[in-house]
């Protein structure tokens, strides 16, 4: 038997089950959803369409609901940017579960951007990381929002929207955030379709009633909803952890983001609008990155970046030993991480040796 977590999606096998199971199977939302987006503005003649593009952007003013109490802004040519997938069940969403009225962050990533652009470092907060959530304003409503000891990282979006979610990762890692961008279920289908699906190479089958994927070893190319099932994918791969799926999902990443570079998205303008149409659309930016101006600039600098050249951990935690449903940071080798993005300098690989995250199984599923 295994133990369930908060979310439905299982942490590790034990005698035990969670008494009440979560209605949410939150999909983990991942970078690419974002990255996918404001890669294919980059580089674009937008001419005519600039003003249809920009009427589809959605942003947040993040920096008003935050003021001064946050990390210095040291502007040394790298970027930090906080990415989250929301599990939002409203609207076209509706289809992957019932909306309750709320959402929360199923996938929070930081993309550490260095000098030059050339390489990157994503670093994965795994949803069910007990961390302190410090006092915030929601910048939905304006009201502020207490913090709370012991609290699960996904509650930080639930409670206080964008803006809690980044002073939540600004408290725990130092470092300022340069970005926000978030993405839901919806939105990361129709960027996958409008690219033409996703090359992989699945090394084991996959069969899982939870996401409804079924594929047998071998190379695919996925269309949108296979897609969103693979990165949903935890049960039938590896040892069914949600913290290997995360290993799951950012082998994905690395692929989608060769897909972007092998589908003319640069030379092709009717492939850039729709792309660009539908980017700018389904994601949600900070108001610093709130126009197609502005979105296309910070494009541009990405356009030179790899998946050989981008490095992917997740942060560095150990099993909560008052409830192994949960996860807490490693103090010690999480702060390696964190100093290592302050300082523009590759993540070393002693910090994620000892780390629950480091060690699950799902990481050799898809190449």
């Amino acid at each position: 038997m295994t133990e369930q977590n908060g979310s439905g999606g299982r942490i590790r096998p034990t005698g035990k089950r969670r008494k009440k199971p979560s209605r949410r199977r939150r999909a983990k939302a991942i970078i690419a959803w974002s990255l996918a987006g404001v890669v294919v503005v980059g580089g674009a003649g937008l001419g005519y369409a600039y003003f249809k593009l920009n009427g589809n952007l959605k942003a947040v003013d993040i920096n008003a609901a935050l003021g001064k109490d946050r990390p210095d802004n040291i502007d040394n040519g790298s970027e930090d940017i906080l990415v989250l997938g929301s599990d939002s069940r409203s609207g076209a969403n509706s289809a992957y579960g019932a909306d309750e009225g709320t959402a929360r962050s199923d996938t929070a990533m930081v993309l550490h951007i260095n000098k030059g652009h050339k390489t990157a470092s994503v670093v994965s907060i795994p949803r069910d990381t007990l961390i302190t959530r410090p006092d915030c304003t929601s910048d939905t409503n304006g009201k502020p929002v207490a913090g709370e000891q012991r609290a699960m990282f996904n509650t930080a979006y639930e409670v206080g929207g964008p803006a809690c979610a980044v002073k939540t990762v600004e408290a725990m890692s130092g470092i300022r955030m340069d970005h926000y961008l978030e993405v839901d279920f919806t939105g990361f289908k129709k960027l996958i379709d409008e690219l033409g699906g996703v090359k992989i190479t699945t090394t084991t089958a996959i069969d899982d009633p939870k996401s409804h994927l079924k594929l047998e070893p071998g190379t695919h190319t996925l269309d949108g909803e296979q897609s969103l099932g693979l990165v949903r994918t935890r049960k039938s791969v590896g040892d069914g952890s949600d913290l290997g799926r995360i290993q799951l999902q950012q082998a994905f990443i690395k692929a989608l983001m060769e897909q972007v570079k092998t589908v003319g998205v640069f030379t092709n303008p009717k492939t850039l609008f729709d792309l660009a149409d539908t980017a700018t659309k389904t994601i949600t930016t900070d108001s610093d990155l709130g126009s197609v101006e502005k979105l296309t600039g910070f494009a541009n600098g990405l356009k030179g970046l790899g998946s050989k050249n981008v490095h992917m951990v997740t942060l560095p935690v150990e099993y909560d030993p008052a409830d192994p449903n949960r996860v807490v940071p490693l103090e010690e080798s999480a702060r390696q991480v964190w100093t290592a993005l302050a300082h523009d300098k590759a993540i070393p690989a002693s910090a994620t040796e000892k780390s629950a995250g480091d060690k699950g199984t799902a990481g050799d599923v898809v190449r």
